[in-house]
């Protein structure tokens, strides 16, 4: 059986090459100590020091100079798009406001599907599309950093924040236009 106890980060992977690979949902990606099958059937022990998100990309170091990479699965979610910049941004405030995971892109956001969700911002003007494919939701400011923030920014850093923070968020009041 494999066993992989360290994750070697997309950026940091180079022109290394995969043995196999893991196809997982997003949920999925976010373990510590799991039996997972790879892509090509064979088990592969997952045994992390402590729970890790496994970005598309990523790789598990098998501690023998090979490696298995991470592949995001395609999953449902709900592309939402919207008139313009100014409006996508409005929109996605609202979904931050509600603290849903979400993937920003420059022309749309992709989140899982919530009837609730889908209905507020088609009432506040977007347009919304069942799709299916990978979900790479940004890290938040202080749970490290999604593929929009990586790819203008490039390697990053990330630590623990406890969301207790001693502030009041405003969750009624969207930002200002200018």
């Amino acid at each position: 059986m494999l066993r992989a106890t360290a994750i070697v980060r997309r950026v940091d992977f180079g022109t290394r090459i995969a043995v196999d690979s893991l196809t997982l949902d997003r949920q999925a990606r976010h373990r510590r100590r799991v039996l997972l099958t790879t892509d090509r059937g064979h088990e592969l022990m997952l045994d992390l020091a402590e729970t890790t998100y496994m970005a598309h990309g990523d790789a598990l170091d098998l501690g023998n100079g090979t490696f298995v990479k991470i592949v995001a699965a395609a999953e449902p979610l709900l592309e939402i798009h919207a008139d313009g910049p100014i409006e996508l941004a409005v929109i996605a405030w609202h979904i931050g406001n509600r603290h849903t995971p979400a993937e920003i892109t420059r022309d749309a956001i992709y989140i899982q599907p919530d009837h609730v969700l889908a209905e507020m911002v088609t009432g506040l003007g977007a347009h919304v599309h069942e799709v299916s494919r990978p979900f790479e939701p940004e890290g938040g400011a202080y749970g490290g950093k999604g593929p929009l923030v990586e790819s203008h920014h490039g390697r990053g850093h990330s630590h623990n924040h406890n969301h207790d923070h001693g502030h009041v968020h405003d969750h009624d009041t969207p930002p200002k236009r200018t």
